[in-house]
């Protein structure tokens, strides 16, 4: 992963010293809420309704061990004990003391890390494929092309006040784990005519109130104009995304108010003009962040004894293989997920027992490495599958070797109305309970493929319009209601999911995802999964079912 320089270092510390006078001046009463919130906003400090949050940090999902101890330790010190992976690859605390956060703000820039950008009219921290460098298929390695867009994007004059919040990810791979069609620019390694690597750059995708699929508005761009293009598409944004209604801001509803073949057009129109303005990055800069992605020394031992693995007739062990490690580019080589939705738990909590478990494990089985998933879970990218046995086995005494990635109970969910001052109803509990009601491992593996994505209000944090299952809290005359989506998906075929009818009772919405799944298990062909056999059928089997039980 990419490691700072001393410009990179004296930059997160000037910072660091800057928040530091803030928080005394508004501590001391010089600034009143109304100036201080900008600037705490841009260093990832919220207010919500309990405790000051704070947002960090972790650009496309890398972290040493090093650094996830040092979020053990924040978490210990700081909060209570715990921290809460999101799904923009970050970590949130929830219970921070203001008159502490330059602290907790200094001990992230000891190892290279900050909560810049991180909230704000900006651009937010870049996301990529969480597989990315290790997965079987892709072309290239995105964390090169992430870290390139964010070394641009951190502090540019230009975009530090767009008219609404701005994200970006990149992928790599005919997969799509990065949901890039979901973001406001989504960037898609290909490969061109040649061969070669180019991008696909698809710009207005997002969920919220107004949830849109982005559309591809430029094939094949070459490597090397990839900046140049990118500052054009944000100047265009820039100059006419609407900043009278905030409703309205994002670029999204830009590219779909001109339609995409327009908005392509005028960002082509810019990017003639600008593209000469020395805006690409000079080779020998894209060489030397290169090198930091360069693949570790993987030992050949590892493919002559992948072989003989042990363990494999021990039941539970083959199920959390079959959905916990993943292909890896390396022979004798797995990539390995750690799943933070144990039954009756709290999506992407981890406490700071486990984050120095995980760190622990890191160093042992992964050369040191931890990856952060947009879907919550964390990732050891580079076990040798001699060692898999041994990994579960600790990862079991750990509590942490729940077999469960990618089933009905590894459910995304916001904080909902337990932190978020914006939320209608309660997300934590609902996604609690749904687990518990599928607590049945055999049952799970034999449902197979499920993604159930939760929101606690329209600004959909939950991502529930991606969702197989998408479940939205709304408020109903005071009480908390559910509304049911389905087919939704974040993957490479992205799309949005449909409201199958009326909402559902905090009380009867666990009932209601049964139905739905018992209906699946009813109708579905032979080895078909759970969307697909949703996108064959149509939603009406489903809203049969489930309203005729209401």
């Amino acid at each position: 992963m990419y490691q700072y320089d001393a410009y990179d270092q004296a930059m997160v510390d000037t910072r660091v010293a800057e928040f530091r006078d803030q928080v005394a001046r508004r501590l001391s009463g010089a600034l009143s809420e109304e100036h201080f919130r900008p600037l705490r906003l841009l260093n990832g400090l919220y207010l919500q309704l309990h405790a000051y949050m704070l947002r960090v940090a972790i650009p496309y999902g890398t972290l040493t061990s090093r650094q996830m101890r040092t979020l053990a330790d924040i978490a210990e010190k700081y909060d209570r004990g715990y921290g809460h992976f999101t799904t923009r690859q970050n970590i949130q605390y929830n219970w921070i003391k203001l008159e502490q956060a330059p602290d907790i703000l200094a001990d992230l820039a000891a190892v290279q890390m900050h909560a810049i950008q991180t909230s704000g009219n900006v651009i937010r921290n870049v996301t990529a494929d969480h597989f990315a460098g290790v997965a079987k298929d892709e072309v290239e390695d995105p964390r090169i092309a992430a870290e390139i867009i964010r070394q641009w994007s951190t502090f540019h004059p230009e975009f530090s006040f767009l008219p609404r919040k701005f994200k970006i990810a990149v992928t790599a791979d005919t997969k799509d784990r990065a949901a890039v069609k979901f973001h406001d620019i989504g960037i898609a390694i290909v490969k061109d005519a040649k061969g070669a690597p180019a991008y696909d750059v698809y710009v207005g995708g997002g969920m919220g109130r107004t949830p849109f699929v982005a559309p591809l508005i430029k094939s094949k761009l070459p490597k090397t104009e990839l900046l140049s293009y990118l500052d054009a598409t944000l100047r265009v944004y820039n100059r006419y995304g609407r900043r009278d209604n905030i409703y309205k801001a994002r670029i999204k509803i830009l590219v779909d108010a001109l339609g995409p073949e327009e908005f392509a057009r005028q960002v082509e129109d810019e990017w003639q003009l600008t593209r000469q303005e020395h805006i690409n990055l000079p080779p020998e800069e894209e060489a030397r962040i290169r090198a930091f992605f360069a693949p570790p020394a993987y030992t050949t031992e590892a493919a002559d004894l992948a072989a003989n693995m042990p363990g494999t007739n021990d039941p539970a062990f083959r199920a959390w293989l079959s959905t916990n490690t993943h292909a890896h580019k390396a022979a004798g080589y797995s990539i390995v997920t750690i799943s933070l939705k144990p039954i009756g738990g709290i999506p992407g909590d981890a406490s700071t027992a486990e984050m120095n478990r995980v760190a622990d494990l890191a160093d042992t089985y992964s050369l040191g490495e931890i990856r952060v998933t947009h879907e919550q879970n964390l990732i050891l990218p580079h076990v040798r599958r001699s060692q898999l046995h041994a990994l579960w086995t600790e990862l079991k005494t750990a509590g942490l070797a729940v077999a469960n990635a990618g089933l009905v109970t590894d459910i995304i969910a916001c904080p909902g109305l337990d932190y978020c001052a914006l939320a209608n109803a309660r997300s934590i509990p609902i996604a609690q309970r749904i687990s518990e009601r599928f607590a049945d491992l055999d049952r799970q593996h034999s449902v197979g493929e499920l993604k159930i994505k939760i929101s606690g209000c329209i600004n959909a944090c939950g991502h529930h319009h991606a969702g197989h299952i998408g479940i939205l809290g709304v408020d109903r005359k005071g009480e908390e209601f559910y509304q049911i989506l389905l087919g939704g998906s974040g993957a490479e075929d992205a799309s949005i999911g449909t409201i199958l009818g009326p909402g559902f009772s905090a009380d009867g919405v666990v009932d209601a995802v049964e139905t739905i799944v018992n209906t699946y298990v009813d109708l579905r062909q032979p080895g078909e999964p759970f969307l697909a056999a949703v996108r064959r059928v149509g939603n009406g089997p489903f809203k049969e079912r489930l309203y005729a039980r209401v």
